[in-house]
């Protein structure tokens, strides 16, 4: 049974993940062109993915949805909370049957909305890998400005890439 909305807005749903959600949670976190722009080079199986989901219940500043359209999972949205310095760093990723449909700016923006106006937080924050130019036009187009580039930051891919950090503040939404 799908988990109950959280936020919606005409173009996408962002629900909380529950059990029945884990197995498209295993397929397109273990898919390549999924865990690539993501930094995460494991393997995950369904245990792993139980787990995951059962920490979802710690309260430790984070807040995990399912993006969804018209109800069926399209990828996921997390925001990490730093409640004392008044920001929010975003992690995202699509299904790749899914990408250029405009579902994960959508979801940027509805959940950039929502650590503004019920989170009060200041600043939401992003990063995107140089080589993922999907990421970075989808912060781009939500509004958020690249504010530096940490050089070769991460090694993804089998080459050292370059990290782009994105910031948006509250009133540039």
């Amino acid at each position: 049974m799908p988990g109950p909305v959280f936020l919606r807005n005409e173009t996408v749903e962002l629900r909380t993940v529950e059990s029945d959600d884990l197995a498209f949670v295993q397929e397109h976190i273990n898919d390549p062109e999924v865990w690539g722009t993501l930094g995460s080079a494991a393997p995950k199986n369904h245990k792993d993915e139980e787990q995951w989901l059962d920490s979802l219940t710690d309260d430790d500043g984070r807040v995990v949805l399912l993006i969804c359209d018209d109800g069926e999972p399209v990828g996921q949205m997390g925001l990490h909370l730093n409640e004392t310095w008044g920001v929010g760093e975003l992690g995202y990723w699509v299904a790749p049957d899914a990408w250029g449909n405009g579902y994960c700016t959508a979801a940027v923006r509805l959940i950039s909305r929502y650590a503004f106006e019920e989170r009060r937080l200041h600043k939401v924050v992003a990063e995107a890998y140089g080589h993922n130019v999907g990421s970075q036009r989808v912060l781009e187009k939500a509004g958020f400005t690249q504010e530096g580039v940490h050089r070769e930051e991460a090694f993804v891919g089998g080459a050292y890439r370059d990290l782009l950090h994105y910031g948006l503040l509250e009133d540039e939404l």
